[in-house]
């Protein structure tokens, strides 16, 4: 029992962090070390929540919460377990019920995850091929395919095979030469640190708990902490203003569409663009290179911990 209070008290911890980490101003001066806190924290709630429900419910073994599932495991077959439990009475029944909770979390978080992650990969798919058709080369804009659509609009589309940076025709008659550069390389950043895979654990999460406004917060985030390690590497081939002009420019433009799975450099109303903006002209410092180490070490401490009280026999 008491690595099941240690593994609660580790995701109620996570919680709390994860709301402080929402409310802080440091995470846009080090977006990169605030998105793997973010991960770290994301991740060691959903192992230590899983943990803590195994513990208590197979608390029975006293081998913990890696040891009692492997023992589960082995008599399940047999039903000692469950024959055992309900033997006990209320308290069997509690241990059956968290059981079957820490199953029935794991399937939903897993289950989320595959879903994303084939529906993406479904609706680029078919977007890559819809582009073949529709999409051609501009000898303005290397390495990216121009649509003829009026709205403003810039995004990628992420893949193994195949990656693409598309920009519509409505955009290249807003931006000039230098803003059309910083935004291909916001896109190109977005591509080559495959951001959508950073983005797709927190998306996953989305989607298996749609109705709860705290993990669309947490998302949006994360999507905006991207967006701005996107940016900075942009600015390192463009200048500053150029980018938040671009940004600005897209905003004036009006909304336009961004197919599913893609990376747009402005999304429709969206309002997180002025902070963005704001942030490329009046750029606070850098977070100091002491403060990252210790954010880092402290997202790979917790994680250790997790793992380490999985394994705790008592």
């Amino acid at each position: 029992m008491v690595s099941a209070a240690l593994l609660t008290l580790v995701a109620v911890s996570c919680l709390v962090a994860m709301e402080a980490l929402h409310r802080a101003k440091w995470p846009s001066r080090g977006p990169y070390t605030a998105v793997i806190a973010w991960q770290a924290l994301g991740l060691a709630w959903g192992v230590s929540t899983i943990g803590a429900l195994l513990a208590y419910g197979l608390s029975s073994y006293e081998l913990g919460a890696a040891g009692g599932l492997m023992a589960a495991a082995a008599d399940l077959f047999t039903g000692e377990f469950i024959l055992a439990e309900f033997s006990q009475g209320i308290e069997g029944v509690s241990h059956l019920a968290a059981v079957t909770l820490a199953v029935v979390l794991t399937l939903v978080l897993f289950s989320g995850l595959v879903a994303s992650f084939v529906q993406v990969v479904r609706v680029r798919r078919r977007h890559h091929d819809l582009l073949e058709l529709v999409a051609s080369e501009h000898p303005d804009v290397p390495g990216a395919r121009v649509v003829d659509h009026p709205a403003a609009a810039a995004y990628c589309l992420p893949g193994v095979l195949r990656s693409q940076v598309v920009i519509s025709a409505g955009a290249l008659e807003v931006l000039d030469t230098r803003e059309l550069a910083a935004v291909l390389a916001h896109e190109h950043a977005h591509l080559r640190q495959r951001h959508d895979l950073v983005l797709l654990p927190f998306s996953s999460l989305k989607r298996a708990f749609p109705r709860v406004r705290l993990v669309r917060t947490y998302y949006e985030s994360v999507a905006l902490l991207i967006e701005m390690c996107a940016d900075d590497q942009a600015r390192r081939k463009s200048s500053s203003r150029e980018l938040a002009m671009a940004l600005l420019r897209f905003g004036a433009a009006g909304p336009a569409p961004v197919p599913a799975g893609a990376m747009a450099a402005v999304r429709s109303a969206e309002p997180a663009v002025m902070r963005r903006v704001n942030r490329l002209l009046r750029p606070d410092a850098e977070l100091p290179y002491h403060a990252g180490a210790v954010i880092m070490g402290a997202s790979a401490f917790l994680l250790a911990t997790v793992t380490c009280l999985w394994h705790i026999p008592i």
